[in-house]
């Protein structure tokens, strides 16, 4: 404890949004089981069912590789994405609206910026061990193709974020969860259909071919892709990161600014 001026004040870390995500790191050991399963399972069965199921009927393979390696990459991304959005909805909103945590937690002595940067890290943190279970079953499958397919990770780590920071402050904004179901609905599920993951970009109409380009997913999708298979992605990879770092950054200042708006009174 600290006291000064006669106020007695509990004592915080050096970096208090390691205090923050310690705190989701303590809800997540009590419930980390139940997702253990899935997090094998699901990709075995997306790999299985798109590479193995779809890719029989691709005979030539896309771009001198098989469908199955081929497709890795994007699901690699695609997983980070659904990850990263669903732990930044209704997590976020429930911090609001229901379970008020984050009204907590402006109460004790943290900034807004060590809220919300606490969070995102276990956002964070889920991502990348879900990403990391993909990695190793798609491995264990003979679905990767190159060595340098562990540099996924930090990809799919700058895509959650980038991602992210936006989306926390869609949820903070928001009044009702059914906002939240229309994201998924207008907005991930056809960012995952058409965002290069399933078949090459260059085969949408131009129009669509565009929106896809501006899209965080197919930035992602094009670095992880050709990690996966050891090759040269499209377009340079400064341009992806600057990109993506981009939305990052936007994001970033978008969602401090919704949160100080709902936490300081």
């Amino acid at each position: 404890m600290r006291q000064g001026r006669g106020v007695v004040r509990p004592a915080l870390p050096r970096v208090p949004a390691l205090a923050v995500f310690a705190h989701y790191l303590v809800g997540y050991r009590r419930t980390w089981r139940a997702g253990v399963f899935s997090s094998f399972l699901l990709p075995a069965l997306t790999v299985l069912g798109f590479g193995v199921g779809v890719g029989a009927y691709v005979d030539q393979g896309v771009g001198g590789a098989s469908y199955l390696q081929w497709i890795v990459g994007g699901l690699l991304a695609s997983t980070a994405l659904q990850v990263a959005i669903g732990e930044s909805t209704w997590p976020v909103f429930s911090n609001f609206q229901w379970i008020k945590t984050y009204v907590a937690q402006s109460a004790a002595p943290l900034r807004v910026a060590d809220i919300l940067v606490g969070h995102l890290a276990f956002v964070l943190f889920r991502v990348l061990t879900s990403v990391a279970a993909f990695l190793l079953v798609t491995g264990a499958l003979g679905a990767l193709r190159s060595p340098w397919s562990v540099l996924t990770l930090p990809v799919a780590a700058l895509l959650a974020l980038a991602v992210a920071a936006p989306t926390f402050a869609y949820a903070a904004a928001v009044d009702s969860d059914s906002w939240l179901a229309m994201l998924f609905r207008f907005a991930v599920i056809p960012m995952t259909l058409f965002a290069g993951v399933f078949f090459p970009v260059e085969s949408l109409p131009s129009v669509l071919r565009w929106l896809a380009y501006a899209t965080p997913l197919w930035h992602a999708v094009d670095l992880c892709r050709a990690a996966a298979l050891g090759v040269a992605p499209q377009w340079s990879v400064a341009g992806h990161l600057l990109y993506l770092g981009a939305w990052l950054l936007a994001g970033g200042l978008l969602a401090h600014r919704v949160f100080r708006r709902r936490l300081v009174v």
